[in-house]
């Protein structure tokens, strides 16, 4: 029980203020709509069958799981970025799914989003390391979590 506590101290302790605040949540709204995109088609996605035979057609296969794990990591991530709950970890999950994103669709395009290149895809990358050094900072559920454990 001692390990778990210590653990779960370790994952929520932020000393970061609220620079933090300000770059979880509209990163956290970022992620959440297009995990929305591939989860369920809304906002203009293809849902998980459409955004799953993409990714059959790159290489990632299989598409419907890869879909489903990218989906959720970014969904529910981004949820959790929002709210400043488990921000590491979802800040893990979310670096992650950006590298994979940049190398296996992006990077052969070059840099700039006008050529479907992976700027975006490295500032999403930036941003979540980020979070993953700092924690969640100022008014999350991870510093109230911290001061009770």
């Amino acid at each position: 029980m001692a390990n778990a506590k210590q653990l779960l101290t370790r994952i929520t302790t932020t000393s970061a203020g609220w620079s933090a605040l300000a770059l979880r949540v509209p990163i956290g709204i970022i992620f959440a709509a297009h995990g929305a995109q591939k989860l369920f088609g809304w906002f203009g996605g293809y849902g998980l069958q459409g955004t799953g035979a993409w990714m059959d057609s790159i290489g990632l296969a299989p598409g419907v799981l890869m879909a489903f794990l990218a989906g959720s990591a970014e969904f529910f991530g981004g949820l959790a970025l929002v709210l400043g709950l488990l921000t590491r970890p979802a800040a893990a999950a979310l670096a992650f799914a950006m590298l994979i994103a940049i190398f296996s669709v992006h990077f052969q395009n070059g840099l700039f989003m006008s050529n479907n290149g992976y700027e975006f895809g490295l500032a999403l990358l930036a941003a979540s390391v980020s979070l993953l050094f700092s924690g969640a900072g100022k008014a999350s559920i991870d510093a109230l979590i911290s001061r009770k454990v």
